[in-house]
């Protein structure tokens, strides 16, 4: 008889393959409990708001980077963001968690592509040594860096204590007409102000610039002007002074004051933040009142002449630039200089790494600003590509996001890519396609908000596919054509369009009918309808650009619902309508109408403590003793959308006004929303359909949804259909940028980009019902829609039956 073989004992350090969570309930979270394996790819589903973000990004990102930042010293720590600890009993297991979210890039006017990836700082350094002519250090090449000149007397210690003249020269790259900006302003002074109206009767037209506000106090008591003189009847001096005066001190009020010139003050105030970071009325407003124009001295490069004349192999910094990434990753590598390998080497890596992750048809002067949500999370993945860590956890917020079909397979590469060399990866996704290549899948649910927070699966793709989860549901399910088209009630025409990548684009928008119009990513989708439509009258767009609130901001505030309900409550208890809001006169005195009391604990983490005066409800106690039907303002505003509805519907507190914006909010998928709840704790797609209910409520013709299925659940995607639906039956135009498949399906007429990204896209390379697209597979868009609606499963998500559906996919695919 043999011996038996003993098995090497597992080293203790090998038993810790899975992060453990126990008992989370962050926001509404009901005591989740998960355990998730380490060194493999696990992706979180569940419709929106059901608790995803606030388990993986709330509970264990948070934690992980908490832990890490108070390694730091309290003096360091002090420079960071404060985070509070998460509301979870235990959580083992973590490793270093990088996040890479959906948060756009900083839209400072001066950040592009180049500069946020190091591209450009990289370039730089290349033109400095192999430029010719030489024309100084890599700061020569900076469009953030202006040239100067300084000479003086300086004291050189040579043991005597010489004093020699010397003269210092920084030699930067900025152009000096515009700064470095890239383009001159010209301002409309009509739309500045009213000349026929005096100061104190309210001229000026300027958001924030009201005739008792405090900017227009300086100008009208600053003794250069008369406050109620015309400004039509203003002699050349007064209107010198007005328009274009140097700053001045001038005394205000027993205060010494700057008066500036109003034109001066407007670029410096308005125009040096970049357009997209702005709030909508003052983006109106720039839009309205101000013209870019290339600068003509730099020809929008941005570079003073110095630094466009210093070339390698025939081109500048600025022409390297505007290249297509994927040509400018050719154009390095055909340089081959031993003297600055590394350099080229490392260049080389981030440019490839670009064009591999599917942003090779952005060029490193694209203001970042410009960027969309995906594109900027996906130039966030770079660094991490050629990364050398291993054992850390990454964690993803919708990596598929603006992706087309055709790129999603190469997302998906790169996630898996990621987990083999070791890491964690965390997804939050809804696209099956990401589902499938998961090795774990946590389904969180059963519905969103308070019906959701719990864990309704955690196992294998296919325990999820049979599983009688909504997701597990919805896995299978594809979109079927429609039977039959709408047909067109006029056209919308776009004639030459070359914003951009567009080739001179011509192409007739059908109207009264639901067109998608589709693309490989960056192949000119938005530059055409944001470049040729949106800004036409009648059209209201809805992009994606995010929600600006702060934690006092809610549904109420953000689409105007307050406004009725407190001035329903005012009339129904014959008070102001004042002191119906928490950020008003009604507000409780102990925590100022927050709810909750913050404490600063200066180098450590804040602490939020609820407040013992309201018990968290805002108000006064006077105020709540003021009702509408039965309820008080403080129950009103934690009622679900859907009750609210009824409630304002109902008799005894018929509201229509109120009423009408809860309908659009139900609408949009939002009725388990309650009134009050924060802006800051709503999920990303929670906030896309916010403001697209927001939206409904404008008079306007053509709607206008830029990719409305961001942050959407399958099954949720059903519910946008319907009502991209009913927008279409009631008489609307519907204009949708879309990749989702289902859309693409549902739609009346296609418009679709291509063939590829850049300098490969911009023309139109077809156009007409989904059905033609399908039957021709001309197009990438055509061959992925055949395939889609090929693959039907039993479930729909379009119009007719499921067994007629495949029967009609099938036949034409």
């Amino acid at each position: 008889m043999t011996e038996p073989k003993h098995s090497t004992p597992a080293h203790p350090a090998d038993r810790h393959d899975l992060i453990r969570v126990r008992g989370a309930r962050e926001n509404n979270l009901k005591d989740v409990s998960v355990e998730l394996p380490k060194r493999r790819l696990t992706v979180f589903t569940g419709v929106s708001g059901s608790g995803k973000s606030s388990l993986v990004f709330g509970t264990i990102a948070a934690e992980s980077q908490r832990m890490i930042n108070e390694t730091y010293s309290a003096f360091v720590q002090g420079f960071m963001p404060s985070l509070g600890r998460p509301e979870v009993d235990v959580l083992e297991g973590l490793t270093t968690a990088i996040i890479v979210d959906q948060e756009r890039m900083g839209a400072n006017s001066r950040s592009t592509v180049g500069t946020a990836t190091d591209a450009n700082a990289r370039l730089r350094v290349l033109f400095s040594r192999l430029g010719k002519p030489h024309i100084g250090s890599s700061n020569a090449f900076s469009f953030n860096i202006p040239s100067a000149r300084a000479s003086g007397q300086i004291t050189v210690d040579k043991g005597e204590g010489q004093v020699e003249e010397r003269v210092v020269t920084i030699s930067g790259g900025m152009c000096p007409r515009c700064e470095g900006m890239g383009s001159v302003t010209d301002i409309d002074l009509g739309q500045l102000y009213d000349d026929s109206k005096s100061l104190n009767e309210g001229a000026l037209t300027i958001p924030g610039y009201n005739a008792d506000g405090w900017q227009v106090r300086i100008y009208a008591n600053s003794g250069f002007l008369d406050p109620d003189k015309p400004i039509r009847k203003y002699t050349k001096k007064e209107l010198e002074d007005f328009l274009y005066k140097e700053p001045t001190k001038v005394k205000f009020e027993s205060m010494n004051l700057t008066y500036e010139g109003l034109v001066p003050r407007i670029q410096k105030s308005f125009l040096s933040k970049d357009k997209e970071a702005m709030q909508p009325h003052i983006r109106a407003f720039v839009e309205r009142a101000v013209t870019f124009t290339p600068c003509p001295e730099c020809g929008g490069t941005r570079l003073n002449a110095a630094a466009r004349s210093s070339k390698v192999k025939g081109i500048n910094i600025a022409e390297a630039c505007s290249m297509q990434v994927s040509d400018l990753a050719e154009w390095v590598r055909g340089l081959n200089e031993p003297s600055v390998a590394p350099l080229l080497a490392t260049l080389r890596q981030t440019l490839d790494s670009f064009v591999e992750i599917g942003l090779g048809y952005l060029s490193l002067d694209r203001p970042s600003g410009t960027l969309s949500g995906g594109e900027s999370q996906r130039i966030q993945m770079i660094r991490h590509l050629g990364s050398s860590l291993t054992d850390v956890t990454y964690v993803f917020d919708e990596p598929t996001v603006g992706l087309h079909p055709h790129d999603i397979q190469r997302m998906n590469d790169l996630l898996l890519r990621l987990r083999d060399k070791g890491n964690t990866v965390l997804v939050v996704e809804h696209k099956p396609e990401v589902i499938e290549i998961a090795d774990h899948v946590v389904d969180i649910g059963p519905g969103a908000g308070t019906a959701g927070g719990a864990v309704v699966f955690e196992g294998t793709v296919e325990g999820l596919r049979a599983s009688d989860t909504l997701t597990g549901r919805h896995l299978g399910y594809r979109a079927s054509l429609k039977p039959s088209v709408r047909k067109p009630s006029g056209t919308l025409k776009v004639r030459g369009a070359k914003a951009h990548n567009l080739r001179g684009v011509d192409v007739d928008i059908p109207l009264g009918v639901l067109v998608v119009v589709t693309g490989v990513a960056g192949s000119g989708k938005s530059s055409l309808i944001h470049g040729s439509v949106s800004g036409r009258e009648g059209v209201v767009t809805v992009d994606q650009s995010a929600i600006r609130g702060s934690r006092r901001s809610n549904p109420a505030t953000y689409t105007g619902l307050l406004e009725p309900i407190r001035k329903a409550f005012a009339k129904a208890n014959g008070v102001k309508p004042t002191l119906f809001s928490a950020n008003s006169e009604g507000a409780c005195p102990t925590c100022n109408g927050a709810g909750v009391i913050y404490t600063d604990l200066a180098m450590m983490a804040g602490v939020s403590t609820l407040c013992e005066e309201c018990e968290g409800k805002r108000f006064q106690a006077a105020v709540l003793e003021y009702r509408l039907g039965a309820l008080n303002i403080a129950e009103v505003l934690d009622l679900p959308v859907k009750d609210a509805a009824t409630f304002f519907g109902s008799k005894e507190a018929r509201t229509p006004a109120a009423h009408e914006i809860l309908k659009r909010m139900n609408d949009v998928g939002l009725g388990y929303l309650r009134l009050g709840q924060p802006l800051t704790t709503l999920s990303g797609g929670e906030r896309q359909r916010l403001k697209l209910a927001t939206h409904m409520g404008e008079e306007g013709g053509v709607y206008v949804l830029d990719e409305p299925t961001t942050g959407l659940h399958l099954a949720d995607v059903e519910n946008l259909l319907g009502l991209l639906d009913r927008l279409v039956d009631s008489g609307k135009s519907v204009i949708v940028i879309e990749h989702h498949q289902a859309v693409m399906a549902h739609a009346d007429w296609i418009i679709d980009l291509g063939p590829g990204a850049g300098h490969d896209g911009g023309t139109v390379v077809f156009q007409g019902p989904p059905t033609d697209l399908v039957s021709a597979k001309a197009t990438l868009t055509g061959q992925h829609l055949a395939a889609y609606v090929g693959g039907a499963s039993g479930g729909k998500v379009g119009g007719g039956k499921p067994e007629a559906s495949r029967g009609r996919a099938a036949r034409r695919s």
